[in-house]
């Protein structure tokens, strides 16, 4: 870790409250290197560790991590559970340290999908730090940007049915109010790993106005300092929100 680049992070007062992440590159990591899939996964959790640590440093309040999607859900059944292991490994071993730091953890997707042992992993790891006030993680797990909207759609619909919900109220922060991300702001600063120039179906309410940042580096590679060149990056931008911005 470069103390500079946190020193010039401090310095700035803009540091993005929300960041989100694509955590993408952990296959190609391992075929670059001849390696089985999982074992690119299994190394991407370091990554993890150390972003985890440097959003706390640089003292940003919300980190969004996607770390499995609804569409996942289709790759090979052994790649599946190796990734189901992976999350359970997390909880029952990163749970107390993150507590420790004041971390507090939420899981957020279709839920019901996951099998029983890896809820009963994300029971433990979301009750065990609860209340954590220094840094807000949210884990997105079989998560999908459409599926979320979808969902949604059917909530206030449902609200409509039973009279609970009149259509001309529903407006933006209704239907906010419905996602799995309700609690917290919109990210203010997205960051996807391994260069690839897409946001593949996360978050597509949330990032309207997120600004985007693209890395070559393959996730299992993302260090510290890398999450804190993006952070610098943010800061040099003049973010709008559909205004003509500062000259």
């Amino acid at each position: 870790m470069s103390p500079d680049s946190l020193d010039r992070i401090r310095l700035c007062a803009d540091v993005p409250e929300h960041i989100a992440i694509i955590m993408d590159g952990n296959g190609r990591w391992a075929g670059e290197r001849g390696l089985p899939r999982v074992l690119g996964h299994r190394e991407g959790m370091r990554s993890v560790r150390e972003t985890v640590e440097g959003a706390i440093e640089a003292g940003v309040q919300i980190l969004t991590l996607f770390a499995f999607s609804t569409e996942n859900w289709s790759r090979p059944p052994q790649e599946v559970s190796a990734l189901m292991q992976l999350l359970q490994r997390y909880a029952h071993r990163e749970g107390k340290e993150l507590q420790k730091r004041g971390v507090e953890v939420h899981v957020l997707g279709e839920l019901d999908r996951v099998d029983s042992v890896t809820q009963k992993a994300i029971k433990a790891i979301t009750d065990n730090t609860r209340g954590g006030v220094t840094l807000r993680l949210n884990l997105m797990v079989s998560y999908g940007g459409r599926e979320e909207l979808v969902r949604a759609a059917q909530i206030l619909s449902e609200r409509v049915r039973a009279g609970q919900l009149n259509p001309d109220d529903i407006d933006e922060e209704a239907l906010q109010d419905t996602l799995f991300t309700r609690e917290g702001r919109a990210p203010d600063l997205l960051i996807r790993t391994s260069g690839e120039f897409r946001i593949s179906n996360f978050m597509l309410w949330q990032l309207a106005y997120t600004e985007l940042y693209i890395t070559p580096v393959l996730w299992p590679d993302f260090g510290r300092e890398d999450f804190f060149e993006a952070i610098l990056d943010y800061q040099n931008r003049d973010r709008r929100f559909g205004s003509v911005g500062s000259q």
